[in-house]
């Protein structure tokens, strides 16, 4: 549970900001996130083959570096990762560097990390603004609530009934037809 942050004068805010913001660019790799996944960036000299670096990704740790030196990277993960699904890769960048790039797939797709490991500075994740994400990236039964309730809402912009008032709907038309002998014009629908 993320704590309780209190109000915070427009200056006190952009000082919070102004102050994260440092620390994050003060660390010896660059991190970003999704809901789902974790993403770390470390610059390494251009001539370093992937035999010439030691990455250690574990369910709750991570280490990452060149070999014989202090890791770049060394700590606890915030929280568990799906070690199988985790990965990193060497790659060259203009200026005769490399990066190590490794991505870190979150067991829990419904949180944000506060830090890429325990012992770094904090960010406030009450500021994160999550990209948007597609329909088509959702599950199934997610996606049919999300279409259904964009259905609906649709719908009450049109003055029109709901997906639920239009069952109703439907249920108390096939009950008039089998009932003609009734009279439906005093009926109102809840």
């Amino acid at each position: 549970m993320a704590d309780k942050v209190p109000d915070l004068s427009p200056a006190e805010e952009a000082a919070a900001r102004a102050k994260e913001k440092a620390e994050q660019e003060a660390l010896p790799y660059k991190w970003t996130q999704t809901i789902s996944d974790v993403d770390i960036t470390l610059s390494v000299p251009g001539s370093l083959k992937g035999r010439d670096l030691v990455v250690e990704i574990k369910k709750h740790s991570i280490a990452a570096g060149i070999k014989g030196q202090e890791p770049i990277i060394k700590g606890d993960l915030p929280h568990a990762i799906h070690v199988d699904d985790s990965t990193w890769t060497l790659t060259a960048v203009p200026g005769g560097t490399k990066t190590v790039e490794i991505h870190l797939d979150k067991v829990n797709k419904m949180e944000w990390w506060p830090h890429a490991v325990t012992s770094a500075p904090k960010i406030d994740v009450t500021k994160i603004v999550p990209e948007n994400s597609k329909l088509s990236d959702l599950d199934g039964e997610t996606r049919g609530m999300v279409e259904k309730m964009m259905y609906d809402q649709r719908q009450k912009e049109l003055g029109q009934p709901t997906s639920d008032e239009q069952k109703k709907l439907d249920i108390f038309k096939k009950f008039q037809e089998q009932h003609p002998e009734m009279d439906f014009s005093n009926a109102k629908l809840n």
